[in-house]
């Protein structure tokens, strides 16, 4: 047997430099290469697509949250936290949306909507631990009711960021009861609404929650600690395998055909603040793969692990039916050095800036949800776009935004990818968390004084391409 000869301290370092150069350069090659692709496919895209039909099954929609237009949801976090900022940033009545469901619904149809997307709003389904209230959940049957009777698929959302006050006191979603409470109030609310509802999304945007409430303290419980982080991280991953466990076990044990269960994943293209920098491009390409990927990773192979600083390992694999992307934009990324609490930087203003913005200053770059449609389709699950929306008081940009991501959705789909709906964000305007009212996302303009409801153009817009099943150009 031959000994190899043992490297010196000097050597290895030379070769970890080495290997990591290599990674670097590989990283630039490949990001470079896939703009490349993705610029020339956006280029031939209106030639392409004329002669496109979006499949006759497409799920058609918008979505909205409980807390953003119920109104009067006293019993969460949110709400408790607005006591602490100004009178005319609170959630107050919202759009009313408790009490003008019905309305809503009846515009949706108007426009040839297929779909929607609303969230249950736990503390009002279990205000104290272990105490359900039939009402709500009763009020709840009325809404996906009267989805169905117009045509309209509903899709629900089972946790869109708001927590009841309750479980607040039990220390949220860092308590390791956390994932249980959850499975219970998942439990009791398919049981009573399961048999119309073929479509469950566990929980909304669980990277966004985590970093705007427990890394830079700006939601509710208002946390700056990595680590109580990436506890969070692994209680909703936990929360979301044993809810997806409940919803299969109450439908195969009533009998009804087998749901769907997926998640609402926001999805942010990372892009380097220099097109010349290696470090940058590793900064971007890592910060994709921690926030766009790992927690779906992490439901699909039942684990996931980022070396030193993060590993779980779940109950349970392929807890995914199908992905939701949520997606807005593309922000810039600047290495901050080697050290791993440097390697992810951050975010960036380039020297030429890029492409259109919205009122709250994100860049309009429909080319990211073409990148992301064809980056998950390598999952090989059903993805459906459950947010893509925009804030404008610009009613044609709000056109145009539509068009031009629906034709990245287009433009994937003939490419193969396995997308089954596009929902715009969101159906009406509504209460935009931290931002307050002043952005307006809605199909349909709310006088916030009056609650008087208003279907914009963009609105009409989108309704040409939902009752043709083409795209304009």
């Amino acid at each position: 047997m031959q000994i190899q000869p043992q490297k010196s301290k000097y050597q290895l370092k030379v070769s970890i430099c080495v290997s990591f150069a290599l990674f670097i350069f590989v990283v630039g090659c490949a990001s470079t290469h896939e703009t490349t692709k993705i610029t020339r496919a956006w280029a031939v895209a209106a030639t392409t697509l004329q002669d496109f039909t979006f499949p006759k099954d497409f799920l058609w929609g918008a979505g909205t949250s409980s807390h953003q237009v119920e109104g009067n949801n006293t019993n969460n976090d949110w709400w408790q936290w607005e006591q602490y900022i100004p009178l005319n940033m609170r959630s107050g009545q919202a759009c009313d949306e408790w009490n003008r469901f019905e309305e809503d619904f009846r515009l949706a149809q108007t426009l040839g909507l297929t779909a929607y997307r609303f969230s249950l709003e736990w503390s009002r389904i279990e205000p104290a631990p272990g105490q359900f209230d039939n009402s709500a959940l009763t009020h709840y049957r009325e809404m996906i009711l009267s989805l169905k009777s117009k045509g309209i698929e509903p899709i629900v959302t089972l946790n869109h960021f708001t927590i009841p006050l309750w479980l607040v006191n039990e220390g949220g979603w860092l308590s390791d009861k956390s994932p249980e409470f959850f499975a219970q109030y998942v439990q009791k609310a398919t049981e009573a609404l399961g048999g119309d509802v073929h479509y469950w999304i566990t929980l909304n945007e669980p990277a966004v929650y985590t970093y705007k409430s427990y890394m830079i303290g700006q939601w509710p419980p208002g946390e700056k600690s990595t680590k109580k982080a990436f506890n969070v991280v692994k209680s909703l991953a936990r929360a979301h395998v044993l809810a997806y466990g409940k919803i299969k076990e109450v439908y195969a044990q009533k009998g009804w055909p087998e749901p769907k269960v997926g998640i609402a994943q926001q999805v942010l293209i990372f892009a380097p603040c220099s097109s010349y920098s290696f470090r940058d491009k590793l900064s971007a390409k890592l910060r994709d793969g921690m926030i766009n990927h790992l927690f779906v990773q992490a439901l699909i192979q039942g684990k996931a692990r980022i070396f030193g600083v993060f590993s779980i390992k779940l109950p349970k694999a392929g807890t995914l039916d199908f992905i939701g992307l949520n997606y807005y934009t593309r922000e810039y990324v600047r290495s901050r050095g080697f050290l791993l609490s440097d390697i992810l930087g951050s975010e960036c203003v380039p020297k030429n800036p890029r492409g259109k913005k919205t009122c709250l200053g994100w860049e309009v770059y429909p080319q990211g949800l073409y990148t992301f449609i064809k980056a998950f389709s390598k999952y090989k699950l059903p993805i459906l776009i459950s947010e893509n929306g925009i804030c404008t008081n610009d009613d044609t940009q709000r056109s145009q935004f539509i068009e031009e991501h629906l034709k990245a959705v287009a433009l994937a789909m003939k490419e193969g990818a396995p997308v089954i709906g596009y929902l715009y964000w969101s159906l009406i305007d509504n209460y935009e968390w931290a931002e307050g009212f002043a952005p307006r996302f809605g199909l349909i303009e709310v006088d916030y004084t009056t609650q008087d409801r208003k279907i914009r153009e963009s609105a009409r817009k989108y309704e040409e391409i939902i009752r043709s099943g083409k795209l304009i150009f």
